[in-house]
């Protein structure tokens, strides 16, 4: 039985959108037995590339059959051709075609990587062959640095990396010199005579009488076939022949895929190769991560910010104050009849009147105007406010109009600027001595009211005598609801038993914790927003990664027919540039959050509320990298679907 047996193969391009059918091939019947050195010669137009193509299982006959070793070749699939490249066929081109982003040893391993053979095996055997064959100097050298006969004796190792069971070498003298040219000519005979079945595709008729047997082709038909006089090669040994197991024609065979470390390197190396249109394009994924993580995280500092003012007021509280009546008339006056009123209404559990207004408070040297608020014992308690440092005042200090004064935290720091105990201590309000018993722990400020720190507290009746003489009236009330449940029901049934009591609405309710949850849904909507128009830029990374793969397939097409005739496979292009496009949106995720997170010290720095977690960070890498994927599988589907014999013809 014959290794390669072709049964009327036919080839045409054309005739299915209307074009003219072009016969390229026409019943080519051709034998080639094991171990021949068969040379095919025809001119320019001939047929004899595409006659080469199809041996080599680079391209599929539109009519006949291809037998090899028996095995009916136009019913494997293109996995199965894959294996069939990589594990008995070795290509010999006449421009070489190496990766040029690969060093010597590297382009020789690149049949062995898709056969998912081991690192050190590789570069062992790799080293061997081209030692073999005077390159042992050469190992590390990339094509740019070689000779034209030293890229084909590259070219030839590789075609032996797997074992080379069959060697198609197609021109493999037409850009060499004489000398060098009929060195590797005499390469290709040790082969023959080494035992591996050697396809010699040539216009030279000269270099045709070094095969063993010449197929003459013309106008895509076999015109003349004879053996020639010579003998082969030296019959020195060069490489050694894979046994032949036929797994790649197994309906289920699926040899190792190439090892990630690899598809990383190469991954890598086209990166830094293109290194100022990676940065380019990372850019886009670097706002966007940035972007996105910094929102968030202002988003949530400031949640917490409104969050912590609530919980610091207490969630359930209302506030009522009087005002002028929408139908004119005088100010409303919130009277004790009405304070005894709403403390009687079964939602609320405790009320607390609050007398305010500015004064002249001072200190040995230090004065200045303050506000004194004028309010029942049980502030701290219903305002969830502590004290850091004594006590507030008592009931019975409220009952007695006693001269005692607590002193908010930015109070307490301007007239005790050595941080010394202010217990005991006096200080003037209006000319008149209050004694220092407690000083409030520092509260800050709600979204639009006066700074907590910058006021002093005085029992109520203190104020209403002491302070504030001519001011009888409540400025406001707070009332404190028994659930926060109840607030809404409560706020309506008090605003009733007012307008009942008063004849006429003069008089406010302001539902706080509603005021600071309308605060809060407000921020995390504008959050959101903001988080959705960084969001966008992801997308445009995204999109710039697809315009840069397009362009790496455009670029990079005659390396991708190297790697489909050394036997990957379409996953194998596939995933080769999935992996590019995930390490560029990694890099750029990675680079973002680092980012990110010097933005957010910054903001932190200069006052801005910020949050910082993990989730939105590792949220935006993953939405990032998964963007990149998403856009380069576009590209690197339209790489992988490339046809091997267009894509070795491509630039």
């Amino acid at each position: 039985m014959a290794l390669i047996d072709l049964r009327g193969i036919g080839k045409y391009y054309g005739g299915e959108d209307g074009s003219p059918l072009a016969d390229v091939l026409r019943g080519i019947d051709l034998e080639i037995d094991a171990g021949e050195f068969v040379a095919i010669v025809g001119a320019s137009g001939s047929g004899k590339s595409t006659l080469m193509h199809i041996l080599g299982c680079l391209d599929r006959p539109t009519s006949g059959q291809y037998l090899f070793n028996g095995v009916d070749v136009t019913t494997l699939n293109n996995d199965q051709l894959a294996g069939l490249r990589r594990e008995t066929f070795g290509f010999v081109f006449q421009a070489y075609h190496l990766i040029p982003t690969e060093s010597a040893r590297e382009n020789v391993e690149v049949p062995a990587l898709y056969a998912g053979v081991s690192n050190a095996a590789r570069q062992a055997r790799a080293t061997e062959l081209l030692r073999h064959l005077g390159l042992a100097d050469r190992l590390d050298n990339y094509p740019s640095q070689l000779s034209g006969g030293q890229q084909q004796r590259v070219s030839i190792a590789r075609a032996l990396m797997n074992g080379g069971q069959v060697i198609l070498a197609d021109e493999p003298t037409g850009a060499l010199d004489s000398e060098t040219g009929e060195g590797v000519m005499t390469l290709l005979g040790d082969l023959a005579a080494s035992g591996h079945t050697v396809i010699l595709i040539t216009h030279d008729h000269q270099l045709a009488e070094r095969a063993q047997r010449i197929i003459q082709i013309q106008d895509g038909r076999i015109v003349g076939d004879r053996p020639t006089s010579h003998e082969g090669g030296s019959n020195k040994p060069v490489g050694d022949r894979k046994h032949d197991n036929r797994a790649w024609s197994k309906p289920n065979s699926d040899n190792r895929s190439r090892l990630p470390r690899e598809e990383l390197r190469d991954a890598w190396r086209v990166l830094q190769r293109n290194h100022a249109r990676t940065l380019l394009t990372i850019l886009g994924i670097i706002i966007g991560v940035a972007s996105v993580i910094v929102m968030l995280a202002v988003g949530e500092g400031t949640k917490r910010e409104v969050m912590a003012q609530l919980n610091a007021m207490g969630p359930n509280m209302l506030h009522v104050g009087s005002t002028i009546p929408t139908t004119g008339g005088p100010r409303g006056v919130i009277t004790d009849a009405d304070l005894d009123a709403i403390a009687r209404m079964p939602a609320v559990q405790r009320s607390m009147p609050m007398l305010r207004d500015t004064a002249l408070v001072r200190r040995g040297a230090i004065s200045r105007n303050y506000e004194i608020r004028a309010t029942t014992a049980v502030l701290p308690e219903m305002n969830r406010w502590p004290l850091a440092q004594g006590r507030f005042y008592t009931e019975e200090e409220d009952r007695n109009v006693a001269p005692v004064v607590v002193l908010g935290h930015l109070a307490y720091q301007r007239f005790f600027p050595d941080k010394s105990d202010p217990l005991g201590e006096q200080i003037l309000i209006k000319n008149a001595p209050y004694q220092i018993i407690g000083v409030m722990s520092e509260k800050g400020a709600e979204s639009g009211y006066n700074n907590h720190d910058e006021r002093l507290y005085v029992p109520r009746r203190t104020g209403m005598v002491r302070v504030f003489p001519e001011q009888r009236n409540e400025t406001y009330l707070i009332v404190e609801v028994v659930s926060s449940d109840l607030l809404q029901h409560a706020e309506q049934r008090l605003q009733a038993l007012l307008l009942e009591r008063h004849g006429v609405d003069d008089f406010w309710v302001n539902n706080a914790a509603a005021r600071h949850q309308a605060e809060l849904t407000t921020r995390n909507n504008m959050t959101l927003m903001l988080a959705l128009i960084a969001a966008i830029s992801l997308l445009v990374g995204g999109i710039g990664v697809m315009n840069v793969m397009l362009m790496s397939v455009r670029e990079r097409v005659r390396e991708i027919g190297i790697r489909m005739a050394s036997g990957a496979r379409q996953r194998d292009i596939l995933r080769q540039f999935i992996t590019e496009a995930a390490l560029v949106s990694l890099l750029g995720s990675v680079i973002g959050a680092t980012s990110s997170q010097v933005i957010i010290v910054i903001l932190a720095l200069t006052g801005v509320p910020v949050a910082f977690s993990i989730s939105p960070v590792v949220g935006a890498m993953i939405c990032a990298v998964t963007t990149g994927i998403l856009f380069g599988l576009m590209p690197a589907r339209q790489a992988a679907r490339l046809d091997p014999v267009v894509a070795l013809a491509g630039e």
